[in-house]
């Protein structure tokens, strides 16, 4: 059976979870392992990995930098709002964003601080060439101490996932190994960090119903919190509760453009519960900005043409961030 001919419509109850320990391993093991992305991609969208190689004290850095950065004052950290940027690095208050904006709700409960590709060496020349429409130099607070060293060690460390992750995605596409190799040089990888106050309103959401932007998105999930939900076929919410020791991987529209929807990208949203923070990082990975993204000619077939029209990378995600952002 062809890939174009693949596509499930069993509407899925569970998230499954696949072990990247093999990831390294040999051609079997990756094959093996890649038929077990292949069937989570095709069915839902979603997977957690375990044995993802981020080590413990990375994340712990992070989660206690941002823990103290959004409880700076407002007004502090409104002196780097994204708005005062052509590319939305930076920060955003609570409400900023309205990412579905026909639920009618006022906006999305959270506030986030938004970063892209640089080098940890703070001297060392961070532009990167073919970043095209989302050039753009981040933004980094005052305070707290050590906040861009946490921010940059654990965007790195995810970046690696990322890495492992390409030549996976294009075996579970029957392609060569290395078929992404000369499209992700300079890997387009946006980096959100959100902070989800208590929501005490039923009508509030954390984050409205949406899909994601780039190929794929990796996201750590602070444990004992439960709010993302991700919508199956039958148009049911199903959980996918944050486990200890694994983040989750979602597909995004130019993956799912780029296999002509054999690879779903799934609706998903986030629920926060009354009286309990939450904090979540999702690193949305993608290929260079100057890649064009159109239909793989394996997912394209006579029952199942074409979809989209070539776009490149990079001006995919910029209307998507605009159309996000200007409610």
């Amino acid at each position: 059976m062809s890939l174009a001919s693949s596509v499930s419509a069993t509407a899925f109850n569970a998230i499954p979870i696949i072990d990247l320990s093999q990831a390294n391993g040999s051609n079997d093991q990756r094959k093996a392992l890649a038929l077990q992305i292949q069937k989570a991609c095709i069915d839902v969208g979603f997977f957690y990995i375990e044995n993802h190689g981020i080590p413990q004290p990375i994340i712990i850095n992070i989660l206690s930098a941002i823990q103290a950065y959004f409880a700076l004052p407002l007004e502090t950290k409104m002196k780097l709002h994204h708005k005062t940027t052509p590319n939305f690095k930076g920060y955003s208050p609570l409400l900023d964003a309205n990412i579905d904006p026909a639920a009618g709700t006022q906006g999305d409960l959270h506030e986030g601080f938004e970063l892209g590709w640089e080098r940890l060496d703070s001297n060392a020349d961070s532009k990167r060439k073919n970043d095209g429409v989302m050039t753009g130099s981040n933004l980094w607070p005052d305070e707290p101490a050590g906040f861009r060293e946490a921010m940059l060690g654990y965007y790195h460390a995810a970046i690696a996932v990322g890495e492992v992750l390409f030549p996976l995605f294009a075996l579970a596409l029957e392609l060569p190994e290395r078929y992404f190799d000369d499209k992700t040089k300079n890997s387009a990888a946006i980096m959100r960090t959100i902070h989800y106050p208590p929501q005490n309103n039923p009508k509030d959401v954390g984050i409205g119903a949406h899909t994601d932007f780039e190929c794929f998105t990796i996201l750590y999930q602070q444990s004992n919190v439960q709010a993302l939900q991700v919508l199956n076929a039958d148009k049911k919410w199903i959980n996918a509760p944050p486990i200890d020791g694994t983040l989750v991987i979602n597909i995004g529209d130019q993956l799912a453009r780029w296999t002509n929807d054999v690879f779903k990208s799934t609706v998903h949203r986030a629920i926060n519960v009354p009286g309990v923070e939450r904090y979540s990082i999702p690193l949305f990975f993608g290929t260079d900005y100057d890649v064009d993204i159109q239909p793989i000619p394996s997912c394209v077939s006579t029952e199942r043409p074409a979809k989209y029209e070539a776009i490149t990378a990079g001006e995919y995600v910029k209307q998507r961030l605009e159309a996000m952002y200007n409610h």
